[in-house]
């Protein structure tokens, strides 16, 4: 997955808000907001504007060895020849409805084969323009090429739909195509969550450890415990103990991470470790994927590009899970 960073493994560098994940359905992943849906843990794949440097335009993966990953995506509808066709560009605040969409090959055909990445043949981001509720889920694709997934989102805004996927193509690269959504509804705006180094999300709590900079990689540190006890029996979750998604304040650019190492070669806990490199200076929003106890769960950080994640430790106002979610 791609964002307007470039990454190389995130570790403990990258310090933004993160909520608490929580599934709903078959293809729900982890979300982030006010009022958290039920917890599913069964992700099945049948289910302003800050100004981007140049490369902050491309999409790319961060693997699992602290590999540095492509350039942050998700600021284009079209590139490389494919195009995100929203086909649902409206939902009102509260209500749960389909959310529907093909990706178009240049031929103006929808795709319908995809390579599995990271368990899942595509992945769907869903974040407010404020970086308020964020969801990660993965839909269904019928054999028409079309995508579709329930989602209910708690507050009318703009917001923005990801699409992180690679074609089953000779020589195709990974993608985070994206586009606008409007949730209709009573508007309310809200400001980006404070700066924290701390995040509470089911129970837990995740600490941010690192700083992040632009053009420079950092490693960045999340450290998991329940109860003032380290957790040391992570379960894998898309492949990976951890997954990290940065969202940079003003325009949203996107990128996808995973940590160094893989299950098996790394401790499962308490410490999930990235690398990451920041495009720009400014805010980010970061939202940590981990699976504990057969749940996945979100934590969300915000943080500013230069800023060291551990001074000030200030925790979140709330639990993190209540604006996050799968």
């Amino acid at each position: 997955m791609h964002a307007g960073l470039k990454i190389t493994a995130f570790a403990a560098a990258l310090a933004a808000t993160f909520g608490t994940a929580y599934s709903v359905g078959q293809g729900m992943g982890p979300v982030v907001d006010d009022e958290p849906p039920a917890r599913h843990d069964t992700h099945a794949s049948g289910g302003d504007t800050a100004q981007s440097p140049p490369a902050a335009r491309g999409s790319g993966h961060a693997g699992h060895s602290g590999q540095e990953s492509a350039p942050a995506g998700g600021l284009q509808i079209s590139e490389g020849g494919y195009t995100l066709d929203l086909r649902t560009p409206r939902l009102e605040a509260g209500r749960t409805a389909d959310l529907r969409f093909t990706v178009r090959g240049d031929d103006g055909r929808p795709v319908t084969a995809f390579r599995r990445e990271h368990d899942k043949e595509l992945h769907l981001i869903v974040a407010s323009r404020d970086l308020n509720t964020y969801r990660h889920l993965h839909p269904t694709r019928a054999a028409d090429g079309t995508w579709s997934i329930p989602v209910s989102l708690p507050r009318a805004g703009g917001y923005r739909v990801f699409a992180d996927f690679t074609p089953d193509k000779k020589g195709a690269e990974n993608l985070t195509l994206g586009a606008d959504l409007a949730v209709s509804g009573s508007y309310a705006p809200r400001d980006l969550p404070a700066p924290n180094a701390t995040a509470t999300t089911d129970g837990y709590q995740v600490k941010l450890g690192g700083a992040l900079r632009p053009g420079a990689a950092r490693e960045l540190k999340l450290t998991v415990s329940r109860g003032g006890r380290p957790v040391t029996d992570l379960q894998p979750y898309l492949g990976a103990y951890g997954h990290l998604v940065a969202l940079r304040s003003g325009d949203l650019a996107y990128l996808h991470v995973h940590p160094n190492g893989e299950p098996g070669t790394t401790p499962a806990g308490p410490d999930i470790s990235f690398t990451a490199t920041a495009p720009s200076s400014g805010s980010y929003r970061l939202f940590l994927d981990f699976k504990h106890e057969g749940k996945v769960h979100t934590a969300a950080f915000t943080v500013r590009t230069g800023e060291a994640a551990a001074a000030p430790a200030q925790e979140a106002p709330h639990d993190s899970s209540a604006e996050h979610g799968h």
